[in-house]
């Protein structure tokens, strides 16, 4: 696996640049300063697998004019859905990636990674940078590989409410069920049955009465 250049960045990013974004509250710039980290980092993933004679070349020199260039190009893209305005991304972006191109230089200074190692660094980020962001930040810097990589976080449902809402269910079924029972009914026959059943009992105890009277 390789060195994980994303939270590297961002705690370069923290360290040497305390005034980027210092004007939002502390949540807010922890989550821009990751943004545009991934946004640049794929860039540069992706400007690397179109040419990476050339942007070899670029980290080496670190002209601001393409670096600026590469900014204006990820804040003037139809997929760019940042809410920062588009000239502090720029400026932001342009930054990150001044800072960013200086570390990779650094790096390959330090380790003797020439042009094959850098290689493997930048194409091994692909990996740390999956699932760490909004799909626009990959159409953006065409990094598409990584569309729908972020998982989607669902709710955590605590053991009291789900018994709560099974409770609720089976209240809601007995109901249901009252309503959809109808309630015992007389038959009509039994009405007609009863009198001439009552009739023929009163008859039988007379006439056992006549006999009794007759002896």
């Amino acid at each position: 696996m390789a060195f994980d250049l994303v939270q590297y960045f961002s705690e370069q990013i923290k360290l040497q640049k305390p005034q980027l974004f210092d004007q939002h509250s502390s949540k807010e710039r922890l989550y821009f300063i990751d943004e545009v980290n991934m946004l640049a980092l794929g860039q540069l993933v992706s400007l690397w697998k179109k040419d990476n004679q050339k942007l070899y070349q670029e980290i080496k020199t670190s002209d601001p004019l393409y670096i600026q260039g590469i900014a204006r190009h990820l804040t003037t893209s139809a997929y760019n859905q940042s809410a920062l305005s588009a000239s502090e991304l720029e400026s932001s972006i342009s930054e990150i990636l001044t800072l960013q191109f200086a570390e990779l230089n650094q790096l390959d200074q330090t380790g003797s990674f020439g042009q094959t190692g850098l290689s493997e660094l930048l194409l091994g980020q692909i990996e740390h940078l999956s699932g760490q962001a909004e799909d626009w930040v990959w159409s953006t810097n065409q990094l598409t590989e990584l569309l729908g990589s972020k998982p989607v976080i669902q709710q955590e449902v605590s053991l009291e409410t789900t018994i709560q809402e099974f409770n609720q269910m089976v209240h809601q079924a007995q109901h249901t069920e009252e309503i959809s029972t109808p309630e015992p009914t007389t038959p009509t026959w039994s009405f007609i049955i009863a009198p001439v059943t009552a009739l023929i009992i009163l008859l039988f105890l007379y006439c056992s009465y006549i006999q009794l009277t007759t002896i």
